[in-house]
């Protein structure tokens, strides 16, 4: 039983990881995340946020993106890690199971409501 219960840890934690890296690298490479509207991404590139005059929309959406990725690279290699952990400490820690399924959820639920199809089919498997 320990053996399934690692391997559905693994996959869950391997999908967000797949998933967060192939948005860390959409996000920096080809036109994937960019507006259709040519003139938005001129006008994002030039106007900054009401918070500061240090950067521009475009510039902080590129950070958001990234960071976004990372949180999802960094569940997916500590889940992928604890699952094979051989003290198997992830199965005994309700926090850490109660913490990763919060999480998950949470993502499913943005992923419904704000972004499209592929993200919330990824993160509900």
């Amino acid at each position: 039983m320990v053996h399934v219960s690692q391997g559905l840890f693994a996959l869950s934690a391997a999908i967000v990881l797949v998933l967060g890296s192939l948005h860390l690298a959409f996000t920096f490479s080809g036109k994937r995340f960019d507006p259709r509207d040519a003139d938005l991404i001129a006008r994002m590139k030039e106007v900054s946020p009401f918070i500061t005059r240090q950067t521009t929309i475009w510039r902080a959406g590129q950070g958001f993106h990234a960071s976004h990725s990372f949180g999802a690279m960094l569940f997916g290699l500590v889940y992928l890690y604890l699952a094979f952990e051989p003290s198997h400490f992830l199965l005994g820690s309700y926090f850490l199971l109660s913490l990763g399924l919060v999480y998950l959820l949470a993502m499913a639920v943005l992923a419904r409501r704000y972004w499209f199809s592929i993200p919330f089919r990824g993160v509900s498997l």
